[in-house]
């Protein structure tokens, strides 16, 4: 069978990494640059012995119970092993050594320094020291002569050199190497290395092959390469056997050969490409360590035998020939000894040799490139494409390895399960965070749990089957209010429980049939439907079940994961069918659950956090990236809960581990969440990482609302505030750098009342056009909102109908009353400066912020007046310190910093505005109003929109009237109850009757006000002022004093007025309607035609 390559795990740090077995073969030893050594049982040792040597070690050797490493202090140490107790200092360089070996007996220690040196010092007696000088740059690594006789040694000069021990000559030098100045920028570390016993040839790795000399002519005998080998060779390694050679590459190639017939007989890569800088063959059977350049460490098992069993039985271990021809008689060049071991595969050698010839005769003809035929006899096909990816096993989110003796079987929000199986017990320990849920609770783990899940209401545990009991799930259920709170429930023949869930009221297990089976939380068998492939993982929440399967075989490291997410509720229904689950390249799943919300969540092994986006049609987004808050790169976070308010990932880090002991208790950390947007250095990119997260942290709560379920309207309007914020920051600072198209798409991601300040700031900014699209955008946004409510409106007008009768004082009465003062004063109040109006109107007759009577804008506008009571719309554009004026606010610090910019910009086009009689710049009004009635609505909308100059001459006549009163104003209703008529109310008193003879199908009032507005423009300017004087009871030169007054106390208003608007910033829920005359007052404002 082919070599089987266990998945690598984590060793030292980031840094070059040296591996070696104990005589023995039962433990591996490591060194790495966090200066440890590292003592494996074997590659699942969860607890390694460590030893701390220094700062770095560069290498390490054992032999007859002494450890020896190269560190960084540039000293060789002794260490006992493997107690690790120091044993003194061999010798000493001026510069690190780069690499140590023993020789044959263990007796000596050779070590190759950046200094040039290469010293041989005998164990026992360090005085005995010979020295070899001769190389002129960085020793890079060294092999001792299994006879004594000979060490070789490579170098960054590029030679490769072999000294003779006994007089410290060197015989021969090839010049092989790239040369470099130091081992950190040598392309290959060049770990060259002896024939064991016979030391009959020296293998060095040169580029992308491996160059074979023989001892004493030093002749190059032969090369051995492979057409896989794509990067330069990086250390070679021999089995102890001498027959078989490995080799690994500087990009994570591991080659095999065999050196007889010069067959390449395996080829595996490492997982992640990384380079090979430690290889040893284990010393008895089919195995080599493997360490990478990022501290890691790795396994082949079933390699090939290394006893040489076959070759001593035929006695042809140096004859090349009879070898080849046994390798492709026997067409299984990976495992020689087997043919002859093994009954199955076993054949006579004569037939063998019968066979042979015949491939002896064709070697003759090829010229010997019998040895160059491609490796197709082997048990791996010639397949250089894609290769299928091992499918990771089944496991429980949250729990740790179950090799290990102490381990978590769940670590949820709720709580804790641990698992001790050891000599002294075989236990199971329930802990909740939350003692007042249930108490903590031993449980004997008699029958051998592995999974378990923890909820509110139940401990769920399984076990798998053995050869006399089936495999078992075994449910606790704490919440039951009767005396039975235990069962269990045995599973059919030969179908193993692989995951385990809670939910509300039900629990789910997946099997190795690819079955699914759901029951009750008091035991009663429901559904059970079958699975797509086999079971991954899975979580429950509430009624919500999400499963994780293998949907087909990924390739190149990626696992090929589909997911599925059901609603267990009344009306059970499939949201996500199988679709694909995204990995990031090379990774698998390590965790899978849902947030304390209800949103699911999973984890992959490269750190990625992803949350499943309900606003974007159930994609899935990643939200955190736990590698960016690791120190080292062989750090992980551990992920036990997720939470979307506060945004919290709650994880246990863990030091040089995936995973944490259980004791002592790990700490558990809270990261934040961050989204992947581009450019988040930046103020633009930070507000829009912020804003988006916002939504897709916020959609559980429109999933909860849809639901049924309940939660905090406070949270949503709390949600909804900061993203306007955020959008309105967003567009101060595009419109700052003069992005007036960004500025509209930002618009477009904003509420109402939003937009209508967005429109203020335009405006104020002198983005006069901007301005104007911001106005139809707003409009367009009220059109969209009054047919989306249409079914609430009438539903709310036929109930106002229906109050008529019991309510006649505020509803019959009072109403128009209101609506009539609040349309003659609007009206009035533009006729002193009617005539620059005029003026200012031919002037900017092309302008596209004035738009006549009959506009094309009209349907919508009208669509726009009739929206819902619910909604408040308010007019951003009023520059008043009215206590009647109702506000706005963003109450965030930084927001209110983007508009101060803003408020000492509008002080002063304001005062601009004024000094030039609003004849050079327009300012923009705004165009949705506060719902009101339906009546009052129809009213306002027949009404022509009077320029920002008449709004501004409103509030100037106003302001006077309550600035100069002693007593604070009170409720915005007796503010206005208590002015004098307008000009137009008492022309429309004086006219009424002529209007009702020349028009009796006038019924309505509105139809009366609409006439009268018509009848009032066609008079002389003269005349209406006239009548805006009579209703004064003074001249219109009193009320332009008034005005100068005003302008004082305006102006020193005015920054507290804007913060005050700034406030409220259009929360999605209802707010009950501001009081009546105030709507019908901003109504009429907002909808008037010039």
């Amino acid at each position: 069978m082919p070599a089987t390559q266990k998945p690598m795990r984590y060793g030292h740090t980031e840094g070059h990494t040296d591996v070696c077995f104990d005589d023995s073969g039962s433990c591996i030893v490591t060194c790495g640059s966090d200066g440890d050594v590292r003592i494996w049982e074997d590659l699942d040792d969860d607890d390694p012995k460590s030893i701390n040597v220094g700062e770095k070690a560069y290498s390490c050797a054992l032999k007859n119970g002494k450890l020896v490493t190269a560190v960084s202090n540039n000293t060789i140490q002794v260490h006992t092993f493997p107690e690790g107790v120091p044993d003194g200092i061999l010798t000493r360089f001026t510069t690190n050594a780069n690499h140590v070996v023993f020789n044959g007996d263990g007796t000596k220690i050779a070590a190759g320094s950046s200094d040039f040196l290469v010293k041989i010092v005998d164990v026992m007696d360090c005085s005995q020291q010979k020295t070899f000088r001769g190389h002129d740059a960085p020793v890079l690594s060294l092999s001792f002569d299994p006879k004594d006789i000979f060490l070789a040694s490579s170098s960054c000069d590029g030679s490769v050199k072999v000294w003779q021990i006994s007089d410290q000559t060197c015989p021969i030098s090839w010049p092989l190497l790239q040369k470099c100045n130091d081992v950190v920028n040598a392309k290959s570390i060049c770990r060259l290395a002896w024939q064991p016993k016979s030391g009959k040839l020296l293998a060095v790795p040169v580029e992308k092959s491996v160059k074979l000399y023989r001892r004493e002519t030093w002749s190059n005998q032969f090369d051995l390469s492979d057409d896989f080998i794509s990067q330069t060779l990086n250390i070679v390694t021999w089995s102890p056997c001498g027959q078989y050679l490995a080799a690994g590459s500087i990009n994570g190639l591991i080659i095999i050969w065999n050196v007889e017939t010069k067959n390449c007989i395996e080829r595996v890569k490492h997982e992640k490409g990384y380079a090979i800088c430690g290889l040893s063959w284990h010393p008895t059977c089919g195995q080599i360590a493997y360490t990478d350049a990022e501290g890691n460490l790795g396994l082949l098992e079933n390699v090939c035998d290394p006893s040489g069993k076959m070759s001593n039985s035929k006695g042809i271990v140096n004859d090349e020939e009879d070898d080849d021809d046994l390798m492709l008689a026997s067409g299984r060049p990976r495992q020689r000894s087997h043919i002859l071991e093994d009954d199955e595969n076993s054949v006579d050698v004569t037939m063998l040799k019968i066979g042979s010839s015949l491939f002896k005769e064709e070697e003759d003809d090829q010229g010997g490139s019998i040895h160059n035929l491609p490796v197709v006899t082997s048990q791996r096909p010639f397949y250089d494409g894609p290769m299928p990816t091992p499918r990771q096993k089944p496991f429980q989110s949250g729990s740790t390895p179950l090799h290990l003796t102490h381990r978590f079987m769940v670590w949820n929000s709720i709580g804790i399960i641990r698992c001790y199986n050891d000599e002294q017990d075989n236990a199971i320990d329930v802990e909740f965070h939350d003692t007042s849920i249930h108490h903590a609770t031993h449980l004997l783990n008699t029958f051998n749990y592995t999974v378990a899940d923890l909820s509110h209401e139940a401990v769920l545990l399984a076990c798998e089957s053995t050869d006399e009991l089936a495999s078992k799930l075994h449910c606790l259920h704490l919440s039951s209010w009767d005396s039975s709170k235990e069962w269990i429930v045995d599973m059919p023949p030969n179908e193993d429980i692989e995951a385990i869930c809670l939910g509300q009221g039900w629990a789910a297990a997946a099997t190795s049939s690819l079955l699914l089976r759901l029951f009750t939380i008091g035991g009663v068998q429901k559904e059970v439907f079958s699975l797509p492939g086999p079971i991954v993982s899975m979580a429950g929440h509430g009624e919500q079940l999400v499963i994780v399967y293998h949907r087909g075989t990924g390739f190149d490291g990626d696992q090929c994961l589909g997911v599925q997410l059901l609603e267990l509720g009344k009306k059970k229904k499939q949201i996500l069918h199988g679709d694909p689950l995204p990995l990031t390249r090379k990774s698998y799943l390590v965790w899978v659950g849902f947030s304390a919300e209800g949103t699911p969540c999973y984890v992959d092994s490269e750190g990625i956090v992803r949350m499943l986006n309900r606003g974007l049609g159930h994609t899935w987004t990643p939200v955190c990236n736990t590698r960016e808050h690791c120190k080292g790169k062989s750090d992980h976070y551990w992920v036990v809960g997720i939470h979307e308010n506060p945004q919290q990932l709650r994880c246990i880090p863990c030091k040089g581990s995936r995973f944490p002991p259980t004791l002592p208790r790990p700490a558990v950390a809270v990261l934040s969440f961050k989204l992947p947007y581009c450019q988040t250095a930046t103020e633009k990119g930070q507000m829009e990482e912020q804003y988006w997260r916002s939504v897709i942290f916020h959609n559980h709560l429109d999933y909860l609302a849809k639901n049924g379920y309940e939660y905090e309207e406070s949270t949503k309007n709390q949600a909804t505030k900061e993203q306007q914020e955020l959008l309105l920051k967003m567009l101060a600072l595009s419109c700052k750098l003069e992005r007036e198209f960004r500025c509209v798409e930002l618009a477009g991601l904003m509420t109402q009342n939003a937009v209508n300040l967005a429109i203020k700031y335009a405006s104020r900014s002198r983005r006069l056009i901007l301005a104007q699209r911001l106005g139809e955008l707003a409009v367009e946004k009220a059109a969209e909102l009054a047919a989306t409510q249409a079914e609430e409106e009438e539903e709310e007008d036929f109930r106002k109908k229906l109050n008529v009768g019991y309510n006649n004082t505020s509803t019959e009465w009072s109403q128009p009353r209101l609506r009539n003062q609040v349309e003659e004063d609007t009206e009035d109040n533009g006729e002193a400066d009617n005539t620059e109006e005029n003026t200012e109107i031919h002037k900017h007759g092309d302008n596209p912020f004035f738009k006549s009577a009959d506009s094309s804008d009209m349907p919508a506008l009208k669509s726009g007046a009739v929206t819902s009571s619910s909604q408040g719309r308010i007019n951003p554009f009023k520059v008043s310190g009215n206590s009647k004026e109702p506000a706005i606010s963003v109450s965030s610090g930084r927001s209110t910093n983007i508009l101060d910019t803003m408020n000492k910009s509008s002080k002063k086009y304001t005062a601009l505005n004024r000094a030039t009689d609003n004849e050079k710049s327009p300012v923009i009004k705004p165009l949705i109003p506060k719902p009101k009635p339906k009546q009052a609505s129809a009213a306002s909308f027949f009404q022509k929109r009077t320029s920002q100059a008449d709004r501004t001459e409103e509030v100037k006549e106003e302001n006077p009237k309550n600035s100069s009163s002693e007593t604070p104003a009170v409720c915005p209703q007796n503010t206005e109850n208590q002015r004098p008529k307008t000009g137009f109310q008492m022309w429309l008193e004086e006219n009424r009757s002529n209007i009702l003879s020349d028009n009796p199908d006038f019924s309505d009032e509105a139809d009366i006000i609409k006439e009268g507005m018509v009848r009032f423009k066609v008079l002389s300017t003269e005349e209406r002022k006239a009548w805006a004087a009579k209703a004064k009871g003074g001249t219109a030169s009193d009320g332009a004093e008034e005005k100068k007054r005003k302008r004082v106390v305006d102006e020193s208003q005015e920054t507290e007025n804007q913060e005050e608007k700034m406030k409220n910033l259009n929360l999605p829920k209802k707010q009950k309607p501001l009081d009546l005359s105030t709507n019908e007052k901003l109504s009429a404002f907002a909808f008037k035609q010039e």
